[in-house]
Parts: C-alpha cells; structure tokens; sequence
C-alpha cells in the first residue's frame, strides 16, 4: 500500500538560502541568511547575492564606483559614490527585529531605490541612534537619513549645515550633533582647508559649544557611551553629558612609534574598545576608560583593511598586503593566528587602486579579491577558505547584511530543496508573482517516467552533494543527509506518467489511476511571497491508489518540468499542510552520475 503523508508538525531547520516560494505558513524555523553587496572597482554596478546560494544573485547599476555601507542593522545598504557625487540606496531584502530573547528574520529580494541623492563628493558615512548621516565634503553639509524608513524603501533626509565645506563628518550625540570643523584659511585650487577639531552645534546647525582641538581629524567611530575621532595629538572621545556632548583628548602615549596618527577606527558593538589604524603596518587598541588607553601591535607588513568580528567580540582580523590574514585578540592585543589567504596586494600606489576589503557574516570572514574576480569565505575558527564566489569584473568594496532569526514564514522543505531548482526566473521561483501570470498546468507537464532520488541518497551515491551542502552552508554532511532522508523518504521508487494515467512502482510493484485536473492552490505568507501547487484527482483507477496528488516544481504557468516533488494522499486540504515529506523524481533516463552533476549544478 501507498504510504500515506499525514499532517504533520514542520521540522526545524536553520536555512542557508533566500527567502523561496514557500509551501504553506507553519510553525517557525530558525534561519540563518547572509546576503552580500559588492561594488566593482571599474564598472559602475553593484552585485548581490546570497553567501551560501551565491545563484541568487541581483545586479544593480549606478552612477560610479561605490563605496557600501550596510545601515539599520542591515537593513538597507548605501553606495557612495564619491568622485560622481551620487549616492544609491537598495533595501537589502533582510529584516531583522529583536525580541530580547530572540530575533524574527523577514526575507524578501533587495530592491534599489528610485530615489538617490546628489551633492558635491559625498564621502564619510555614520549610522547611529538611527540617522544614517552623510557629510558632503564639498557641500559644506551633512545629508540626515532616517534609517528605518531607508530599510522600508522611502527616502526621508534633511541636511544639517556646517561652517565651511570640508573632509569631515557629523554624528548625533545626545539630543545634539558634533560635526568637525576646518579653518579660516583660504585654500588654492582643489586643495582641502586644514581640518582642526570637533564642534556640538543644533540641529540649524549653530554653535552649541567650543570646538575641541583635534589636528587632522579623520576617522570616526561608535562603541558604548563613546564616539572616538583619530587626530594627530591623539583620539578625542565624546559622550553625551548633562549639559551636552563631553569631549576628552587620549593623548597618544611616548612609547608609541612618533611621526604616526590614527585616521581610521573601529567601534565594537558588544564591549566598550575601538581598533584603529597607527601608520602603514600597525594598529592600536584604544580603550576609551581605563588606562593604559593604547596598546600597539605591530604587523610584519602593512595593512591592506581590518574588520571586527562582532559575533565574537575578543577578535579582530587585518589582512597584510603579503596576501595574509591575522586573527587579533583584542584582550590581549596581539595577532594569535594567521593564514596565508590570498595573493600579495602591494600597498604602493594610489590609496584607491583594487585590493581586498573585508566583512563579516556571522562565523565567517567575507573577503573581495579583486585581481582573482572573487569574493572568498574564510572561516573564523580556522582561516582557512570555506569557498570562492565568482563574481564578474573586479570585486571590490563590499557589505553584508543579514544574520539569524526565527522566520515565521518558512517552508522547510523548499527552502531546504532550493538548491536543486532548474526555474529561472528568479522572481517567480522566489514566490513573487502577479495572481494573472498563474495558469492551469495539464498532467503532461510531467510526463514521462520517473525515478526517486531516495535510493541514491541511501546507497551513498548523493554523498559528494550532501558534502558539497556542507561547504556552502551552516550545516555538516552527516546534518544534510539526515534531513533529505526525511523529505526524500518513500517506497515509491519509478513513476510514469502518460497521457492521464499515473502508474506509481511501490518495491517495483504498479499501481495505476487515471487523474484530472483539481485546480491549483496559491497559498500566501506574512511576508508576501506565495507558492503555487498543482493538484490532480482521481476518476478510476486501482482503488488503492491516491486520490489526489499535488506537483510541487516551482513553476506557476506551463512548462515541462526538470524534476519535481509529488505530494499524495487521500486528504486534499492535509497534503496542503505537508511539509517534512516531499519525494522528489529526476527522469529515468539519468544516470546516477548525471542526477548528481545536475545537483551539484545547482
């Protein structure tokens, strides 16, 4: 006899992969979801795509070469476009909201922004107490952004003046900003006017205190209670005090190398401690409170980019330009690790020819490299490469958005089964869809004669795809194997399908009905993704045999299906809640060799 798929309760499952056309809304799963941004050094364009299924994959152009910013918890991405005076904006398609005791995760595609702005050189970029704050360098203002509206597609900015037009930034503090600020003396030609401290001022952007003495000021960062600026005498803190913003100066100590300065700076969000840059092939650990307030470690070459790790907030990780990655602990201020990651990328020349940059995404560093035409996974436990991602042109800037979160609109099983789709057409394939481009599918769409891949899975002939799942994704083979040997499980190994007679080989025994079409069934989520399936029912036949069965291939309107999973039973509105259990058929005529070339395809 058949076996029969009951309702049932969805597994749990930590997801990999974008949001999907999605089966039906059940109980929440946790996901996992990381999506990349990356500006290419040349073209004017900016790539995503989702780390561990890099196939889903959006280009957007723009006006120049970009410079990303991942605002709002990830929630929308900036490009500054610096020497075109143009800024984009894209939602990222990852929304995450905190719960105290957990995060919900909402998944959608990226999308870019009709709205833009254009200014004169737009450059540094701040996003704090949600503002995501850009200073016009040659404007003479910031550009203010409410950054949860950003993350929701709408544009709403207002500007914020400063004295002159200069290199410099503006952060709120408090209910006040403090912007930096340039001097009196005229400048010839392009040249930029000295920059010599930081200053609170309103909102109208008046004087709401002195300006403190920072010589050079460059580079700015956020940590706990502190905002952090490098100078040439040291790093002016602010923070926010009864009376307005308070400003301190850390003096750089003697035993530091002289001659240097810190320009640019990191702000970790679990402790209160920056990581800055100190000359080419060093960098200090600042500690804003308790002295000492710097500890120096010296690189054995100079510094190509640095990141924070803010999973793991004990570690930082700098590449040098001899093509090597250290792991820096913060505590104790000193490299602990180190692997060689890529190519040299010599550090003369100008300061913005292509060299790598480095993210984060969760327990993995995201590094562009730009010369190989790749982006690398590199894993923070060992520094070795998890996995290389071609992306067209040269690689260069790039963010990354995502994280965990419990989606409570996840289908387990097509967002497990995704990697083996053959639909193009990503919008649709992800369940974004107009209700008038759905049309009545006939049975022959799925003619033909059929095998189950369950028995491959069994014999271990699918291992080297289970493996290949495990380097892509936040789970082991021995995790994949398990989980498919639920959703792939069934008796039936063959299914023909002719004319409007199904013949089902239960242990090579047929089993035969004929079945017309039922319809088909849009089933719609919180998130707006929808999925569509397919159902036929019998009208003779053995009277063992299903009622009814439901095509599941991610398609909406007609088209000879590449595989499918097939859902059947007795219960109409039950099979529509099935979730764990979805045998899934490849053509007989593949052998098992081409069944996993397809696989590993995609």
């Amino acid at each position: 006899m058949l076996p029969y798929l009951a309702y049932t309760t969805a597994l749990g499952l930590i997801l990999s992969g974008s949001a999907l056309a999605q089966e039906h809304e059940h109980d929440a799963s946790d996901v996992t979801l990381y999506r990349v941004f990356v500006g290419d050094h040349a073209d004017a364009k900016v790539t995503a795509f989702d780390l561990t299924q890099p196939e889903n994959r959006w280009t957007f152009p723009t006006t120049g070469q970009s410079k990303l910013y991942a605002v709002d918890n990830g929630g929308a991405v900036v490009a500054i476009q610096s020497n075109d005076d143009a800024v984009d904006f894209f939602t990222s398609g990852i929304s995450l909201h905190s719960h105290g005791e957990h995060a919900d995760i909402e998944i959608s595609e990226p999308a870019a922004l009709e709205e833009t702005l254009t200014g004169p050189r737009p450059f540094h970029l701040i996003d704090h107490g949600g503002k995501v704050v850009i200073n016009f360098d040659r404007g003479g203002y910031a550009e203010i952004i409410e950054g949860h509206e950003l993350s929701h597609g709408e544009l709403e900015s207002s500007q914020l003046k400063q004295a002159r037009a200069h290199h410099g930034y503006a952060a709120p503090i408090g209910d006040l900003w403090v912007t930096s600020v340039a001097s009196d003396a005229a400048v010839a030609g392009d040249a930029a006017p000295d920059r010599i401290g930081l200053q609170a001022i309103n909102a109208d952007g008046t004087p709401a205190g002195d300006v403190a003495t920072c010589t050079a000021i460059h580079g700015e960062a956020f940590s706990g209670a502190y905002l952090a600026t490098g100078c040439a005498e040291g790093v002016l803190t602010v923070t926010d005090g009864a009376d307005g913003p308070v400003m301190a100066m850390l003096d750089y100590p003697a035993d530091l190398p002289t001659g240097e300065s810190t320009g640019t700076l990191l702000g970790s969000k679990a402790m209160q401690v920056f990581l800055g840059n100190y000359g080419a092939d060093g960098l200090v650990v600042i500690d804003p409170v308790d002295a000492p307030h710097f500890r120096y470690v010296e690189l054995p070459f100079r510094r190509v980019d640095f990141v924070l790790d803010p999973a793991d907030a004990r570690f930082g990780y700098v590449l040098t330009e001899d093509g090597t990655l250290h792991q820096l602990d913060l505590i104790k201020a000193e490299v602990t690790e180190s692997a060689k990651v890529t190519e040299p990328y010599s550090m003369d020349g100008d300061w913005n020819d292509p060299r790598p940059r480095l993210a984060m995404a969760g327990d993995e560093i995201v590094m562009s490299d730009p010369n190989a035409g790749l982006v690398r996974r590199i894993s923070t436990e060992t520094l070795e490469e998890v996995s290389t991602i071609a992306v067209e042109g040269q690689p260069y800037n790039i963010a990354v958005a995502g994280g965990s979160g419990v989606d409570h609109g996840a289908d387990d099983a097509t967002h497990a089964d995704k990697a083996h789709e053959h639909d193009h057409n990503s919008q649709i394939y992800q369940g974004y869809f107009e209700d008038d481009q759905i049309a009545d599918r006939e049975l022959s769409d799925w003619a033909g004669d059929w095998q189950s891949v369950y028995p491959y899975l069994q014999d271990g002939t699918l291992d080297p795809v289970m493996a290949h799942k495990a380097e892509n994704g936040d789970q082991t083979a021995e995790e994949y194997r398990a989980y498919y040997d639920t959703g792939y499980r069934t008796n039936v190994d063959r299914i023909t399908i002719e004319g409007d007679t199904v013949t089902f080989f239960e242990d090579g025994t047929p089993l035969t009905a004929q079945y017309a079409s039922d319809g088909y069934e849009v089933l719609t989520y919180a998130k707006g993704n929808r999925g569509v399936r397919f159902i036929f029912a019998k009208t003779a036949g053995d009277a063992s045999a299903p009622q009814f069965i439901q095509f599941s291939d991610h398609a909406i309107a007609p088209q000879d299906a590449g595989h499918y999973h097939l859902y059947w039973g007795n219960d109409r509105a039950a099979l529509l809640e099935e979730v764990t259990n979805w045998p899934t058929y490849y053509p007989s005529a593949l052998s098992a060799d081409e069944i996993v070339g397809e696989m590993l395809a995609h």
